[in-house]
């Protein structure tokens, strides 16, 4: 175990730290609370607007006094959300969906990554982000891009990425929110095959549940649970991403973070508790809407701390990339149902 890390982890939550970092902290959350608002009232994806209300609060981003806490927020609030994502799944979920569509979206989610690998490579952009465009395409969307950002190099450029993933993810699920009903209808698929282009397509769950069920109740409920199994699929991926970028040279640093993260374990371990029945229904809602509340924060925090100028500066291939990875992953998973016929 990583001693110095945990120490620095537990010193996060002293007296002194929590006196510090309050106001940032108070400013994320009234700017989530404020997203949630407009999201409920109005529509929209929550994240999005949490991360555009952030953006506008830039100019807070090296406040002496706001600065710790929008750190605080951006990173621990960050891992706590994504490891209480395990919740959501169930072992007996994953494996109620059957072999033949299990393999179809594991095969996806794996080309997925390595063609955004080749993409980053062509046009000679960072292998980080490759990896980040393609994990969020891949997985779950806005918070695979928040977990696999959380364990690569912590640079203001991979930051920027990150924040730019996630408006691009956000924008092109709620397209395909409306658009994947129609391509299902083009495509001849049935009501099986339907839930599984859409549960394995389609990036953010909201997004997915949104256009299952517009096509049908069975349609919604396939598609959620192929899902959830991408959502699952975010630990080894993380696991995978933390081990390539830990330490290149192979010496342990001082103050490094562990080999596995701890919030990983967390979603490991949720995960597992929920599928043995040890979580309450009215437990299992709750700490999913605390997962919810975490993202958002984070996101918001995010946003505080990015400029829309330096979003700019990143230029087009990263929108070009997210893009062709979606185009990509779709293209995957409707051939491989209909050569599966």
């Amino acid at each position: 175990m990583n001693i110095p890390y945990l120490s620095s982890t537990i010193a996060i939550w002293r007296p002194q730290s929590v006196r510090r970092n309050w106001p940032g902290i108070a400013v994320a959350t009234t700017i989530a609370l404020s997203a949630t608002f407009i999201s409920n009232s109005y529509g929209g994806p929550q994240l999005l607007y949490a991360l555009f209300f952030g953006l506008a609060f830039h100019f807070l981003a090296k406040d002496p006094t706001a600065q710790p806490g929008i750190e605080f927020c951006s990173k621990v609030l960050l891992r706590t959300g994504v490891a209480l994502l395990g919740v959501r799944i169930t072992f007996g979920q994953i494996a109620s969906i059957g072999i033949a569509p299990l393999a179809t979206v594991i095969c996806a989610l794996i080309t997925t990554l390595c063609f955004g690998y080749l993409l980053a490579r062509w046009l000679k952009r960072p292998v980080t982000e490759g990896l980040l465009s393609g994990g969020s395409v891949a997985i779950c969307g806005a918070s695979a891009a928040l977990a696999i950002s959380a364990v690569l190099p912590q640079t203001k450029e991979n930051e920027k990425f990150t924040l730019l993933t996630v408006v691009g993810v956000t924008t092109l699920s709620t397209l395909a929110m409306i658009v994947y009903p129609l391509v299902v209808n083009l495509l001849g698929l049935d009501m099986t095959e339907a839930g599984v282009f859409i549960g394995g397509t389609i990036h953010d769950v909201a997004q997915v549940v949104g256009a299952g069920y517009l096509i049908s109740n069975h349609t919604g409920d396939v598609a959620t649970f192929v899902k959830l199994t991408r959502v699952a699929c975010l630990v080894p991926v993380v696991l995978i991403v933390a081990i390539l970028f830990k330490n290149r040279n192979g010496k342990t640093e001082v103050g490094a973070p562990p080999l596995v993260p701890f919030f990983l374990i967390g979603f490991v371990w949720l995960v597992t508790a929920n599928s043995v029945g040890v979580i309450p229904h009215q437990a299992t809602s709750l700490i999913n809407d605390a997962s919810r509340a975490c993202l958002v924060t984070a996101i918001a925090a995010l946003g505080v701390k990015t400029s829309f100028q330096s979003l700019a500066s990143l230029g087009w291939r990263p929108v070009f990339m997210l893009a062709m990875e979606t185009v990509w992953i779709a293209m995957f998973v409707a051939c491989s149902l209909l050569l599966s016929r």
